[in-house]
């Protein structure tokens, strides 16, 4: 069993303190650590934190391998400082069987860059109109105990309600991709003075939030646990924070995208800035902030969207919705909250692994830096700064909106039960 000693880094955002690794466990936390014949991995300056969880990520396999595999998938997700990941439903076939979740679950063990969790779909076929076998999944190799028709809205509200009640037998959770089809029939972006002046179609913000209000209800109703998908205007956040004080067991989660850019960008006509929900309006990502920051939504999640070079350069009406996230959304975190002083590094430990591990009952994920504890860790030059590559993405799809922009903070290190996947900003 190997022994690491990371010499110097600041836990948490912290004072420097050394961490030593032994075989798959943390062995000590302290300064002046020393252990014989130990690799030792200078840290100084550089912030150490739990390996990140995503509890939102589209790893394609099966069906569109095109686009990601779990190989090229995880290995961007060890890039982006992620130690596990739960995969989406929406492959081809569907995960909506206890066969298709445990293949999933099988490739992602079979890599070893971080652990896939398969998330299973809530209606068969993702076609919104017959539960799909949950109990079977959840019984599964898989273990499954997060479900979504993620890409479509489950919006048959007696289906929601059966999902709710069936996933309450074991502590699941369904995750709402919160989005009303009648009102969003055509839409090609946020329904606002930008739509109105480029001649788009419009997504109306209640399409949301009306979605979501609903959802809240039924899981009160219930006494279950409804989790809200990308989450992206600030009425979606009075809705839930409402929720959350009327005791309602109600989570949610921003990406880093909707954290950044907003619906001025799509004047450039750059179907890389399409997306699902589409970017809002700068008023919707300060209140984002905002309650990423109090709680109010409880962690961020990629919405890793991976898409073929011709998905994306083609004009904005044909364009796929979506966005490749894991391998900046630390980065993008750090920008919008760690410098802009809405969160310390501790609270990005919370939102990107703590919370995101306990919604999904990932064990031995989101844990404290902290001896007897696993070895998931990540290591973040924080005061690294430079332009978004995707030449240098370890994923297969190459559809960010970041390119050539500057964004702060580069992951070194990424270590899954004491196993480096990453040193020196290069996968193992």
């Amino acid at each position: 069993m190997s022994k690491i000693l990371i010499r110097g880094a600041k836990v948490l955002g912290g004072e420097p303190q050394d961490v030593l690794i032994d075989g798959e466990t943390i062995a000590g936390v302290g300064t002046g650590l020393s252990a014989e014949g130990a690799e030792v991995v200078e840290a100084g300056g550089k912030v150490l934190l739990p390996g990140l969880v995503d509890l939102h990520t589209h790893l394609r396999e099966p069906g569109r391998e095109d686009s990601e595999t779990v190989l090229t998938g995880t290995r961007a997700a060890a890039s982006g400082g992620y130690t596990a990941v739960f995969a989406m439903a929406n492959t081809f076939p569907v995960a909506d069987t206890a066969g298709v979740v445990e293949q999933v679950w099988r490739l992602g063990r079979e890599h070893g860059y971080c652990d896939v969790q398969p998330i299973g779909a809530v209606t068969v076929g993702l076609e919104g109109r017959k539960l799909a076998e949950l109990g079977a999944m959840h019984e599964s190799a898989a273990g499954v105990t997060v479900f979504s028709d993620d890409g479509k809205c489950v919006d048959d509200a007696v289906i929601m309600r059966r999902a709710l009640e069936y996933v309450k037998a074991f502590d699941g959770v369904v995750a709402q991709h919160a989005q009303e089809p009648r009102l969003t029939e055509g839409a090609q972006m946020n329904e606002g003075v930008v739509s109105a002046e480029l001649g788009l179609g419009g997504w109306p913000a209640v399409a949301e939030e009306s979605i979501i209000a609903r959802d809240v209800l039924l899981a009160d109703h219930v006494g279950s646990r409804v989790h809200i998908c990308h989450l992206s205007t600030a009425g979606s956040v009075e809705i839930v924070r409402w929720a959350k004080s009327r005791g309602i067991r109600v989570t949610a989660e921003v990406t880093p995208h909707h954290l950044l850019l907003t619906d001025e960008l799509v004047r450039t006509y750059n179907p890389v800035y399409k997306v699902n929900p589409p970017l809002r309006t700068e008023r919707d990502v300060m209140a984002l902030r905002e309650a990423l920051a109090d709680g109010t939504i409880d962690i961020v999640a990629t919405d890793h969207a991976p898409h073929p070079h011709e998905d994306k350069d083609c004009e904005w009406a044909a364009a796929a919705m979506g966005m490749v996230g894991l391998e900046t959304a630390l980065s993008v975190v750090q920008e919008t909250m760690v410098d802009t002083g809405l969160l310390d590094w501790a609270g990005v430990a919370d939102r990107m692994s703590v919370k995101p591990a306990r919604i999904g009952q990932a064990t031995g994920h989101g844990r404290p830096v902290s001896a007897g504890e696993p070895a998931n860790l990540t290591l973040v030059d924080t005061a690294y700064r430079g332009p978004v590559d995707p030449a240098d993405f370890a994923s297969r799809s190459r559809n960010t909106p970041y390119e050539g922009r500057e964004l702060p903070g580069r992951v070194t290190h990424t270590w899954l039960r004491g196993k480096a996947t990453l040193v020196d900003g290069k996968l193992t």
